[in-house]
């Protein structure tokens, strides 16, 4: 005969949490929303190649990327880095593009001067101002152009190549021709008392 116990609730009995439903309101909670930080140049993507490596151990596998940054007032950087991981390769990239950073002398339209042209590795590249035709440019010239806010200018490459990075480089040393050797720098906004002092007494002396 089957004496089996029957089983006990060992939920304990307590007052449980309700949310109340209020006319026109969601009974669900709030979740919070977390902004990222606007970044501080508009970036584009040129190329990212996966690199291997064959070393003592076996292959090695590396990323290689090439990133261009702009403010789109006339400023335009380019940069590569390699790393075990995209993100690794992209920080390096993003950090040389800062350092290789330029102004470019543009006119009252965002507009170049006068022609300029050149050449990197097997890319040639003419650029020449066109008057009220927007940009007329396409590949990678046009994504560092945008970048620069260069506005009614005429890119044509007179090569075969389709490399992005030679592309996107060749851009770079055409824009770099046309470079702002006198940039307008910020001036202090503020200056302290005790300086100004010092500075009239250096006068006098």
């Amino acid at each position: 005969m089957d004496t089996a116990k029957p089983k006990q609730n060992t939920r304990t009995s307590g007052p449980r949490k309700t949310f109340v439903k209020r006319d026109g309101q969601d009974s669900r909670r709030p979740r919070p929303s977390f902004e990222k930080p606007k970044p501080e140049f508009d970036q584009k993507m040129v190329s990212i190649r996966r690199v291997t490596r064959v070393v003592a151990g076996g292959r090695r596998m590396t990323f290689a990327v090439a990133l261009a940054i702009g403010d789109k007032k006339g400023s335009i950087g380019l940069g590569t880095g390699k790393g075990g991981d995209t993100a690794i390769a992209i920080a390096k990239a993003l950090r040389q593009a800062k350092k290789n950073m330029f102004k470019i002398k543009t006119t009252k339209d965002m507009s170049i001067p006068f022609e300029v042209s050149g050449k990197f590795a097997s890319s040639k590249l003419v650029l020449r101002p066109n008057k009220d035709k927007g940009l007329v440019a396409g590949s990678t010239v046009r994504d560092m152009l945008l970048l620069a806010g260069i506005k009614n200018v005429t890119g044509k490459i007179h090569s075969g190549s389709k490399n992005k990075l030679n592309n996107a480089r060749v851009t770079y040393e055409v824009l770099y021709q046309i470079k702002d050797k006198n940039p307008i720098t910020k001036t202090a906004s503020f200056v302290s008392p005790e300086e100004t002092a010092v500075g009239s007494e250096t006068k006098s002396e």
